[in-house]
Parts: structure tokens; C-alpha cells; sequence
């Protein structure tokens, strides 16, 4: 072999030794392109809120026909009952994409949410709000409604852990 023959495969043998290191922590560092793509996909966020939105007002519908004030455990209990389907299938939903999504009932967000949030004003005659198992009630002439739900949401992705909390008010209760 030839001096410079020579020479070209000490330099390839430098560069490869070179690389080792360099690839070795790109794999242990892990390394992702998109500087963004760390926080959880807000679309995520957005289905699921949009899902607990319309169950939650078809699981209010009801209420405040079938069960009076005094009987406002009952309805909280049948509430969760018709939300029950809803939350099984969120929180199977994303699991053929890698992501697991956990939607659960935040009773100390829906506790706060009662204390502060609740509808009134001197044109309402509202009584007072509720917090039961995650489920904000009103007694409103007698009647039980449902102002508001209140739920943690949990994302979990190869990239990550994500939670939020999300209050979800039935329809008329945006205030």
C-alpha cells in the first residue's frame, strides 16, 4: 500500500471514531427535530373537552324533570351513570396512536368552581351550587341542575406526561 493509500484510511479510521461518540449520544439524548413537538397535541385537549361537552348535555337534559332538590344525590349518581359510557371510550380512544388519555372527575376543581363560579345575580333566583363527586348541582325553583362538571384530563405520549383540569358548564351556563 502506498503512503497516501495509507494516509486515506487513517483519516476514515479517525472520522469513524469520531462518529461513535456522536451518534451514541444522540441516541441517549434523544434527540427530536422539532423543538415543539414536547407539549401534549392541544387538538388532544380540544376533542376531548368538545366529547365531555356534548355527553354533558345530554346527561343535564333530564335532570331537572326527573329529580327535585331534595333529591339532588340521585341526580348527581345518574348524571355520572350517563357519563360513564363517554369517559370508558375517551380514555381508550388514542391508544392504537401510542397515547393514553385518563379523563377523570376533579371533585376539589368542581368544589372551587361551586364556591365562586356559580351562577347568580339579583335577576336570578337561584339557590345555592354544589359540589358532589366532581359534579356541580343548583337548586333553581326547587329543581336540581347540573351548572357544571368538573374533570381532570391526563395525557400520556412517548414524549411525555400532560394534565388539565377542564369545567365543563352545560349549555345556558357560560356565564
Amino acid at each position: 500500500m502506498t503512503r497516501r493509500g495509507q494516509l486515506v484510511l487513517l483519516a476514515a479510521a479517525a472520522l469513524a471514531l469520531a462518529l461513535v461518540p456522536m451518534a451514541l449520544a444522540h441516541l441517549q439524548l434523544g434527540y427530536d427535530h422539532d423543538v415543539h413537538s414536547a407539549t401534549v397535541d392541544d387538538q388532544i385537549l380540544t376533542d376531548t373537552e368538545r366529547t365531555l361537552q356534548r355527553a354533558l348535555d345530554d346527561a343535564a337534559a333530564p335532570i331537572p324533570q326527573q329529580y327535585d332538590w331534595s333529591r339532588r344525590t340521585a341526580a348527581v349518581t345518574a348524571v355520572r351513570s350517563r357519563l360513564h359510557g363517554t369517559l370508558a371510550t375517551l380514555n381508550t380512544s388514542r391508544l392504537a396512536a401510542g397515547t393514553v388519555l385518563q379523563v377523570s372527575y376533579d371533585r376539589s376543581r368542581a368544589r372551587a368552581w361551586a364556591g365562586t363560579q356559580c351562577p347568580d345575580g339579583s335577576a336570578r333566583q337561584f339557590g345555592p351550587c354544589r359540589a358532589d363527586r366532581g359534579v356541580v348541582v343548583q337548586e333553581r325553583a326547587g329543581e336540581t341542575h347540573v351548572p357544571a362538571v368538573a374533570f381532570e384530563i391526563r395525557v400520556t405520549t412517548p414524549r411525555g406526561d400532560w394534565r388539565s383540569v377542564s369545567v365543563v358548564r352545560t349549555i345556558g351556563n357560560e356565564n
